[in-house]
């Protein structure tokens, strides 16, 4: 009888299938608001550095340059996503990708440290509601049997766009300077938030209702209690803390001997984000013939296995390593993410905002802590630290299979 009424409730809605222009106009507009939320937000990664150097910074105290937009990313996230209900997806998502592109201009042009932190915290709290609602009208808009495919290109977009922004920072930083790598990000994402506004379809599934505070909060308290919701949600907050924390040092120690690299060199390693275009969707089309918490423990082993290989002192060694580490990240959040709609038959905004709260509170957390773990042990402390956390992820999993069993 279930079944039956989910079948009819399909047919009822309006979904975007795959291989139509719709899909492929949500797809294109979806990987334009990717670029430009994840290169605005991750511009800054590469070049923590550079940041030390010039205002006399520790690598924490550095790294508050992403973790504040983090933090206010991840506590803006709990609110701009129920305010999608009241006043619709599309126009939080266009603003939200419009102010974060102004901000980051307006922080090019300033000297202060403070000052540039401020800023980076209020582009954090706008690029939320771009990175709450976007999983969200996906969920809404795209057909069930696309919805993992669909979740699994819209994070290799996210992916594309933050090892753009990492990338191209640290090449003009290395030539010109941080402003005017930054004041370059802010303009290209000014171009990519027009091409989100013309491209992506108006929702037809969505349906405004208003806010009732006690409702509100009564629905997150809901999914908090949720036992499948919460593992999922400490989850995400490990896999974005353990992602952040590697890149947010790795840099510190390939400037040092026996590697000397420098900041453009350091930069090329975003490349390396890309294996996340392939192994997101791959993730999302195995998931339909594999049980997703199998892909889930597998590619949090894959994490593991590429910490352990960063252990060596040979630069390529290395590499391979993060490559590893990177390709089970991305998997392991697609499959984390496109979970959370199983377990929610309402209220699905706030399931997802209370995911991307953790996840996002996960980077900022361990992002800035990993600093202490740098200063007293360098590389195996990192190494030690990131191998702990996903080990309780493991765990986690493993305790999600009997939840379900």
């Amino acid at each position: 009888m279930i079944l039956l009424n989910n079948k009819k409730e399909v047919l009822k809605k309006q979904y975007i299938k795959k291989n139509t222009k719709q899909f492929n106009r949500v797809i294109l507009a979806l990987f334009s608001g990717g670029f430009s939320t994840f290169s605005i937000l991750y511009c800054v990664q590469s070049i923590l550095p550079i940041f030390s150097k010039q205002f006399y910074l520790t690598p924490a105290e550095s790294s508050l340059s992403l973790s504040a937009a983090t933090i206010t990313m991840a506590l803006g996230m709990l609110f701009t996503g129920p305010l999608s209900d009241v006043v619709g997806r599309k126009i939080i998502m266009c603003t939200s990708l419009f102010i974060a592109a102004l901000l980051t201009i307006i922080c090019s042009m300033m000297t202060s440290w403070n000052t540039i932190v401020l800023l980076r915290s209020l582009t954090g709290l706008a690029l939320s509601g771009v990175v709450a609602v976007a999983m969200t009208y996906i969920s809404e808009e795209i057909h069930p049997n696309s919805l993992s495919l669909c979740m699994g290109l819209y994070i290799s977009g996210n992916t594309i766009g933050g090892c753009s922004g990492r990338l191209l920072t640290s090449i003009v930083t290395e030539n010109f300077s941080w402003n005017i790598a930054l004041m370059i990000i802010g303009f290209f994402s000014l171009i990519s938030s027009c091409v989100f506004l013309y491209f992506l379809p108006n929702s037809k599934n969505f349906h405004s209702i208003s806010i009732d505070l006690r409702n509100f909060l009564n629905l997150f308290y809901a999914h908090l209690k949720n036992p499948a919701l919460l593992v999922l949600f400490i989850i995400g907050f490990i896999l974005m803390g353990s992602f952040v924390t590697i890149f947010n040092y790795i840099g510190y120690r390939l400037i040092l001997e026996p590697f000397l690299l420098c900041p453009s060199s350091i930069g090329l390693l975003s490349i390396i984000y890309l294996t996340g275009v392939y192994s997101s969707p791959k993730a999302g089309i195995l998931i339909n013939k594999y049980h997703r918490n199998n892909i889930l423990i597998t590619s949090l082993i894959l994490m593991i296995l590429g910490v352990f290989i960063t252990q060596y002192n040979q630069l390529l060694i290395i590499i391979l390593g993060l490559i590893i580490f990177s390709g089970g990240f991305f998997a392991s959040h697609s499959t984390a993410s496109s979970w959370i709609g199983s377990y929610t038959n309402t209220a699905k905004v706030q399931a997802t905002s209370l995911y991307l709260f953790f996840y996002y509170l996960g980077s900022s957390v361990f992002g800035t802590f990993g600093g202490f773990f740098w200063f007293h042990l360098k590389w195996s402390g990192i190494s030690c630290f990131i191998i702990i956390m996903l080990s309780i992820g493991i765990f986690l999993s493993f305790r999600l299979k009997k939840i379900n069993s």
